[in-house]
């Protein structure tokens, strides 16, 4: 019995030694918006607020892919895709508020569609949050139900089994223009 026991505390070491590498070697990358975008592409700056994808030669498909199975953070706004009630199941993070519901949808090298490890409680629609996972290229399309009707929108990545953590504010966080109609949107990011 004392040898069995010896057994299964050594595998039991091994298996923890194993656990705490995997964990030490998943270390979290902070990303901006601007990495998730090749460096020649224009910043949204350049090409006159609100930057959209029919403003870019590739409609903002191309994806970088040098961040992909890495896990990463990045700041932005959370537009809830399916929810219930307060809870949300699945989100577009978007860098600006307005984005894909009183504005024209980013490109979709701006979007991250985001499934909570937990349902995530939001209280509102362009909420600043903060995703920390797994970043994944690759073009999805959801369906987004905003007041005038139903819009589809394209996300070039996806964030599964993410944490999600409300923040103050967004560091790279798009601001409008102020003769924009929806500079108004500027006052709820601060």
């Amino acid at each position: 019995m004392n040898k069995r026991f010896k057994s299964c505390a050594a595998l039991a070491s091994i298996l923890l030694f194993a656990a705490i590498e995997a964990d030490a070697s998943a270390e979290t990358t902070h990303i901006f918006w601007k990495d998730l975008r090749p460096a020649t592409q224009a910043v949204a700056e350049d090409a006159n607020l609100p930057m959209i994808a029919a403003k870019l030669p590739d409609h903002g498909e191309t994806l970088s892919l040098d961040l992909k199975d890495k896990t990463i953070q990045l700041a932005g706004y959370a537009l809830p895709v399916d929810r219930d009630g307060d809870l949300v199941y699945q989100f577009l993070l978007v860098p600006w508020t307005g984005a894909c519901s009183h504005m024209p949808t980013p490109p979709p090298n701006q979007i991250v569609l985001v499934m909570p490890a937990h349902p995530y409680k939001m209280k509102e629609a362009y909420e600043p949050v903060a995703v920390t996972g797994v970043l994944r290229p690759g073009m999805e399309k959801s369906q987004l139900f905003i007041l005038d009707g139903v819009s589809i929108v394209q996300s070039g990545y996806t964030v599964r089994k993410a944490e999600v953590a409300s923040v103050d504010s967004v560091p790279d966080a798009v601001t409008l223009p102020v003769n924009s109609p929806w500079n108004f949107l500027n006052k709820k990011k601060n």
